[in-house]
């Protein structure tokens, strides 16, 4: 593998990864409503969605999504569906009779349910198959050493987020002080899981 064909991918892993989407919105939205720590949660929750899509795109396992049309709506649906249901549920907390009191007003958890959110939100999106399915081949020397560069492509890649993400969620932690009214944070809320109900939409609707 040539060093021109390394830094050609490096550059193109680097434009996917700071290029707005899903990842970005999730880990925007666990940090501002829920703090720094829950956005770094979600961040690694996303870096480890990729990873198992990146290590099953080097085993060859991901080829079943671009070979099979069913294979490739099961995950779709799957993914739409687990989209619909994070924001749906979050809009259904901000409805009027399911507000908790001010006093009671609590954070996005943190722990768990952010890093599930990341990870299941990664590995129900068979764009993230597709993207490594279809990228990595490009930049691939033929030989045994294939999996070597392939595992070193998908680092690069997984480096770029674990870099870009966690800025995107220190930026919204010093923005996150403005916006800890109630009222603020109600229709942020709001905001963020109606684009988490448009994006599930728009991935079941896609061909």
């Amino acid at each position: 593998m040539t060093s021109a064909a390394l830094w050609g991918f490096t550059v193109v892993a680097v434009l996917a990864v700071i290029t707005p989407g899903l990842d970005t919105m999730l880990a925007l939205r666990h940090a501002l409503l829920g703090g720094r720590k829950a956005g770094l949660t979600a961040v690694l929750g996303i870096t480890t969605g990729c990873l198992v899509w990146g290590t099953a795109s080097i085993v060859g396992l991901t080829a079943l999504l671009t070979a099979s049309e069913v294979a490739y709506n099961v995950v779709r649906v799957l993914g739409a569906a687990y989209l619909i249901w994070l924001g749906a549920t979050a809009l259904w907390k901000t409805l009027p009779r399911n507000r908790k009191p001010a006093t009671e007003d609590v954070q996005l958890p943190a722990g768990r349910s952010a890093f599930r959110a990341g990870v299941m939100t990664n590995l129900l999106n068979p764009k993230v198959g597709v993207f490594y399915m279809s990228l990595l081949p490009q930049f691939l020397p033929t030989g045994p050493t294939a999996s070597a560069w392939g595992a070193l492509l998908v680092t690069i890649h997984l480096t770029a987020g674990l870099l870009w993400l966690p800025t995107l969620v220190w930026m919204a932690g010093r923005a996150r002080a403005l916006l800890q009214k109630q009222r603020v944070r109600r229709w942020l809320d709001r905001v963020t899981a109606t684009v988490l109900v448009g994006l599930g939409v728009k991935l079941a609707a896609e061909a």
